[in-house]
């Protein structure tokens, strides 16, 4: 019997591999953002300041406090937690592209919410089993955090809670 409920767990593992590889590949991959008019213009990314002087130049107090220092801003007072235009969600440090409004969701946690991240764009730092911090890839400033397993109706099972201030929205 042993052997048998390995087998099935090792089955049902490779199932869920199997799902959420072509998940992935219908929902995430940058041909089916092509494809679904998701534009994504990497020319307009900027400069990344090399020193906090840079970066208090560049920013908002509120902005530096959150991306540099990695700060929150409070809960319910961001532009974006309500806001469900159509577009792309670009780092407020760098402007390189983060997430997708067909990523975005109402969680009700009072910061903006998405399901997943533009693939390659947000890096992950293990803080718990439970969640990590969320960086930006390009320019490393503090975006907020991804909370998984607490069963909310999306397709990943995740829930990255991100900063407002770190955010700036281009619609499509």
């Amino acid at each position: 019997w042993y052997q048998r409920r390995v087998r099935d767990i090792s089955v049902t593992i490779l199932a869920i591999t199997i799902a959420a590889y072509h998940f992935y590949k219908r929902f995430c991959s940058s041909t089916i953002l092509k494809k679904r008019n998701i534009n994504i213009n990497y020319s307009k990314m900027t400069d990344i300041p090399t020193s906090e002087d840079g970066w208090k130049t560049k920013l908002t107090p509120l902005q530096f406090t959150v991306l540099r220092e990695k700060g929150t801003e409070k809960a319910f007072s961001g532009e974006y937690d309500k806001f469900f235009g159509k577009g792309v969600y670009h780092c407020a440090g760098c402007n390189a592209p983060l997430f997708t409004s067909e990523h975005k969701f109402n969680s009700g946690c009072g910061w903006p919410a998405f399901f997943d991240a533009i693939p390659g764009a947000v890096n992950r730092h293990e803080i718990t089993g439970f969640y990590a911090e969320i960086t930006c890839s390009k320019c490393g400033g503090h975006l907020g955090h991804v909370f998984v397993g607490e069963r909310h109706p999306t397709p990943t099972d995740e829930r990255h809670c991100v900063n407002s201030v770190s955010l700036r929205f281009e619609s499509n």
